[in-house]
């Protein structure tokens, strides 16, 4: 694939996507040449569910798709056939009232395999089986390797291969990796598939949300899983040692299936190493003209890993002026970019650098967060703003070189998570860098803070890292606390502020 990625998005299928869809279904099924969903089969299944049809778009092109049905699982039970479940392929099956959502197919366009665009639709499916409050997901997969192994193994042994990773079937496999669990094994589920010998295995995903009673008491809670990267500095060689090693860390707190990766400030401050000759300010000129490429990359690894990075701060020349900036990646493709408000008398004195003069919060697939760059956490106002625009996630990437450095933005960083009644998570990092100039010793501890109230922590603290050491941090938060402290907390900070007397403008 040479096209360059730049939006992902995953919608409700549309009748007018059926050409692009019928092209999608024509390569995908190569073992049934021909054997394609025709378009009344697509006309039927959006007009008796809507939700079930998940397009997955690249560049607004659709390049995958997830067909699902409702039903009562009570009446087909574990055995049954695909033609009977799908009702002759009419889909008559679909009930409103159904307990279950059963997949009918799910295919990616080959040239987008491997870029985990499958996950999304499976997740998607996942969120809307939460979603309705249905038992589970089930489905019968093929097992498109076994004709390989059949002289060899009777179906219940190749499964247990497979999952015992001996074997690698590219169904199978990836179901098991998206927590399904194989219920049993089907005989004549779909006739006509060589590849699998004509099995299947059926497979179920549990909603361990569901609830018998869906009343606003057992509402499915919104939950943010948050990964922190607490970095060491180290001497790289190249910008591609360090891009390594910043992949190394996504792919860590991805397996996680974290929705958040935050890095620190100036993560990438060892390549100046190679400028130690010239004066600190043009070093990290020199270290600037790397951002580009940085930011082009840590798209990309949202975009492959399926997580929302924030990528710590980089120095950035804006009209020959040196900024302290940052982006914030989505895992659909899209980037926003933010810069340091506020620098320090060393970064102005050493550097040159400059502040920049955007407050913004930035809206994401899991709630309205903001970020602030390290000695921006310890100017209230700039919080207060982003709180008064709906902020429920700050993320501040920092970089301290003393205890007393961090003490500032950890106690200003919990500070805010209070008065703004959302949550804080601050990343920092930790080592030294004997061959650079103006960086010396790092001091981190990487925390996510809490305000303080009966459904948080007792101090605040939901997690944090270890001192000086490299290591990850993850943290789930859930965003229907704040909703419930914003109105029923022992102390309401937002609420509760004069504006008869005070308040904080923006210029």
């Amino acid at each position: 694939m040479n096209e360059t990625v730049e939006k992902i998005e995953l919608r409700n299928l549309r009748m007018d996507d059926y050409e692009e869809l019928k092209t999608i279904m024509v390569a995908a099924y190569t073992m049934r040449p021909g054997a394609y969903w025709k378009e009344h089969h697509i006309q039927k299944l959006i007009n008796v569910f809507p939700q079930g049809q998940i397009a997955l778009t690249v560049n607004d092109i659709v390049v995958g798709c997830a067909l699902t049905i409702m039903v009562d699982y009570s009446r087909f039970g574990d055995e049954h056939t695909y033609k009977q479940v799908t009702g002759n392929y009419t889909f008559s099956t679909h009930s409103e009232n159904g307990d279950v959502l059963y997949g009918v197919e799910v295919f990616i366009r080959p040239e987008y395999r491997g870029m985990r665009m499958g996950r999304r639709l499976y997740d998607a499916r996942k969120e809307l089986c939460e979603a309705l409050n249905l038992k589970a997901i089930v489905f019968g997969g093929r097992i498109p390797k076994y004709h390989e192994y059949a002289d060899q193994f009777s179906p219940k042994e190749f499964i247990s291969r497979v999952r015992g990773k001996e074997i690698y079937d590219p169904v199978l496999t990836f179901q098991l990796a998206n927590d399904f669990h194989v219920k049993k094994i089907l005989t004549d589920y779909l006739p006509g598939d060589k590849e699998s010998k004509d099995y299947a295995v059926l497979m179920q995903w549990d909603n361990i949300y569901h609830t018998q009673s869906t009343n606003n008491i057992n509402r499915k809670k919104t939950f943010v899983r948050l990964g922190l990267i607490q970095w060491q500095m180290r001497l790289y060689k190249s910008f591609e040692d360090v891009i390594e090693q910043v992949e190394f860390f996504v792919d860590a707190v991805s397996a996680y299936k974290t929705d958040f990766a935050l890095f620190p400030e100036f993560f990438n401050a060892p390549l100046m190493a190679a400028y130690n000759d010239l004066s600190e300010s043009n070093a990290i000129r020199e270290l600037a003209q790397y951002t580009q490429a940085f930011k082009e990359k840590f798209s990309e690894l949202a975009v492959a890993y399926n997580t929302n990075i924030i990528t710590g701060s980089m120095p950035e020349l804006i009209d020959n002026d040196l900024y302290n900036v940052g982006y914030l990646c989505r895992r659909d493709g899209t980037v926003d970019k933010f810069v340091k408000i506020h620098v320090t008398p060393d970064e102005s004195r050493a550097w040159g650098l400059k502040g920049g003069n955007e407050i913004q919060t930035y809206d994401t697939d899991c709630g309205k967060i903001g970020i602030l760059i390290c000695y921006d956490v310890e100017f209230p106002e700039l919080s207060r703003l982003l709180a008064d625009e709906g902020m429920q996630i700050l993320f501040v990437p920092f970089l301290t070189d003393t205890q007393n450095g961090y003490s500032r933005v950890r106690h200003c960083a919990q500070a805010r998570a209070i008065e703004n009644e959302c949550y804080v998570a601050i990343a920092g990092s930790v080592g030294n860098l004997p061959k650079v100039h103006n960086m010396d010793i790092q001091y981190a501890r990487s925390v996510v803070f809490t305000p303080c109230d009966f459904a948080f922590p007792t101090d605040g603290v939901k997690s944090e890292a270890t001192p000086n050491t490299e290591m990850i941090v993850i943290a789930d938060v859930d965003l229907d606390d704040l909703k419930d402290l914003h109105e029923f907390g022992s102390v309401r900070n937002l609420k509760d502020r004069r504006s008869d007397v005070y308040k904080v403008v923006r210029q």
